[in-house]
């Protein structure tokens, strides 16, 4: 459990983002994990590289609509700090926190605290042995790593964890992840470390953690991208919903082709746009033909296809009424309304 979260055990896969503010900065950390918030996050993770930050920390905690988790490195005595104020679970690097002493007090005030610990293995900082043996950061390499550091977390006393295995390599990082999840139920945390920006970080992320996802594989999630962390959420967010694993509308569009006569992408961000305030399941179409529209969106609970003109407003394929094309996206966003509204009473 990270607060009133849980991770693993059956429960629905959750959404994490990481704030990007100077943690120093109360305030600015404070708004931006409430717009993660409002955007559909589960979980923010914070980062305590200082003591600064560390005083701040207890502020950030007692106002987040969300549980905090404390992002630590090197200096145990940080985590130390942030669990006594009130961490909903700490994440540490073990091959950087120290020796065993210094690892043993973190387990310990985690353990009084009643909080998790989360493992995390980069590529970037596998151990040296590791390295030497594997040449470089293999699947193989970080894999053994991940039970290197769970087995000294057990053997120091800590059996709540989870445990996160990533690497800039997509493919990298699935194999590792199978790898570790053949060998161990503990509890995973999915992401592409370093993924990027944009479209590349977006399919980067996409693909690493929906394929693991679709094998089963996973409980908890960051899409990690050099973004607005809101972007991070909406992301992660849609990648559970492709899936079926989180209940929420899904936009489906055509293409286009020579057939479309109208701005079909000027259409579809308006629908868009009015779906971020839906949570409801629903499956909605914009097509941009009006003769083979209905048919091929027939399994969309709702829909348009439009025409050089007018459009027609379909429900599961069947036309409805037809509109001006100039009304279609209005006209579709009051249909979609109207089914969430019945199907709620």
């Amino acid at each position: 459990m990270v607060g009133s979260v849980a991770i693993g055990g059956g429960a629905p896969v959750s959404v994490q983002t990481m704030t990007k503010t100077d943690t120093a900065d109360a305030r600015a950390t404070g708004e931006q994990i409430r717009q993660v918030s409002a955007a559909g996050a589960d979980l923010v993770r914070v980062a305590v590289p200082n003591k600064k930050a560390l005083e701040a920390f207890a502020i950030i905690v007692d106002e987040s609509p969300l549980p905090v988790i404390a992002d630590i490195h090197f200096d145990h005595r940080l985590a130390l700090g942030a669990i006594e104020r009130g961490a909903a679970k700490v994440r540490i690097n073990p091959g950087n926190i120290g020796d065993d002493a210094k690892l043993g007090e973190v387990v310990q005030a985690a353990s009084e605290a009643g909080i998790p610990i989360r493992v995390g293995v980069n590529a970037g900082s596998l151990e040296a042995d590791l390295l030497e043996k594997y040449e470089h950061p293999t699947p193989q390499a970080l894999c053994e790593s991940a039970l290197r550091n769970v087995e000294r977390m057990q053997r120091l006393g800590c059996d709540n964890l989870v445990v996160s295995i990533k690497a800039s390599d997509v493919r990298c990082t699935i194999e590792a992840n199978r790898l570790f999840a053949a060998q161990s139920d503990r509890p995973l945390h999915l992401g592409v470390t370093e993924a990027g920006f944009g479209q590349a970080g977006t399919v980067g992320s996409a693909i690493g953690i929906g394929t693991l996802l679709a094998d089963g594989i996973g409980d908890t999630l960051r899409v990690s991208l050099t973004d607005d962390p809101v972007k991070e959420v909406t992301v992660g967010r849609q990648i559970l919903v492709s899936l079926g694993l989180l209940s929420g509308p899904r936009l489906v569009s055509c293409p286009t082709c020579g057939r479309c006569k109208v701005d079909l992408r000027a259409i579809a961000d308006e629908v868009e746009e009015a779906l971020q305030e839906i949570d409801a399941p629903i499956v909605v179409a914009v097509m941009g033909c009006e003769v083979n529209g209905p048919g091929e969106a027939r399994e969309a609970d709702v829909g348009i296809a439009c025409g050089g003109q007018s459009a027609a407003l379909f429900r599961h394929g069947e036309v409805v009424t037809r509109v001006r094309i100039d009304e279609a996206a209005l006209a579709l966003i009051d249909e979609i309304k109207s089914i969430v509204v019945s199907d709620a009473s």
